[in-house]
């Protein structure tokens, strides 16, 4: 059970986000959004929103730099591995905090506003809930590390991480004797990479990159109180032509 859990689930879920979301965007693209709320309930959106996002998104980062970075990399520009494991700690622990309490916040507002929860699928309410779960698992990982500050229960799992991308056989058995909590936060993880595609999730594949490069323009709503002048004949025929409406809706005649 253990080699099909983190030896062959891995390129299940992998599988299964790729290729779902590609299906989705092509069947449904229409469906791709992230269905917000904002205009039912704003100020607590807005807390909830900033905390869980920047958690997220930091968390994310760490995660993929950290375990993907061969370790000759580490050591090659002196970071040892309990220095590594202590940022991880410190770092991961505070973003796993705002994440988790923006999680919450958006969790009591879905569910507790009558219109937001009207409007919110099963798949909404469902995944943020066990993105709460998640991230809870992750910070009870934290107090497991810290009694391994030398590092090295890390690097297993950056072998282990290693070891799926480069299709290693034995990387399931890299991670054999870490703690069930670790494994429990693997599993889910997993999961939650197989559900991705079906839930609106898949709006994290958007980011609008394009804002940060497009030519800067500002939209300004006019205060002219009289319109713009005719500038051609044709226009100018066409408004001598037009006949001012009433209010009562008729059209009104010019004096004899």
């Amino acid at each position: 059970m253990h080699n099909f859990l983190f030896g062959i689930y891995p390129y299940i879920a992998l599988s299964v986000l790729i290729f779902g979301s590609i299906a989705r965007y092509e069947r449904d693209p229409f469906t791709w959004k992230s269905s917000s709320s904002q205009l039912l309930r704003r100020r607590q959106l807005i807390l909830g929103s900033v905390l869980f996002h920047v958690g997220v998104i930091v968390i994310f980062f760490g995660h993929l730099i950290g375990l993907l970075t061969p370790i000759w990399v580490f050591d090659a520009i002196g970071i040892s591995h309990g220095a590594k494991q202590t940022l991880a700690v410190v770092v991961g622990g505070i973003a796993g905090v705002m994440a988790l309490a923006g999680g919450i916040i958006l969790f009591h507002r879905r569910w507790t506003d009558p219109r937001i929860r009207t409007t919110s699928s099963v798949a909404d309410i469902g995944i943020l809930g066990l993105l709460i779960a998640q991230l809870g698992l992750g910070l009870m990982t934290v107090f497991v590390s810290l009694q391994h500050l030398d590092g090295h229960e890390m690097t297993k799992f950056m072998a282990w991480a290693q070891g799926i991308w480069t299709f290693d056989g034995a990387a399931a058995s890299y991670i054999a004797d870490v703690n069930i909590l670790f494994k429990l936060h693997l599993f889910m993880g997993l999961t939650i990479f197989v559900l991705f595609p079906f839930t609106r999730l898949v709006h994290m594949l958007s980011v609008p990159l394009r804002y940060l490069y497009r030519p800067g323009y500002q939209i300004v709503r006019s205060r002219r109180r009289a319109p713009l002048p005719v500038r051609n004949g044709k226009s100018a025929q066409l408004m001598a032509q037009a006949r001012p409406v009433s209010a009562a809706g008729t059209q009104t005649r010019p004096a004899e």
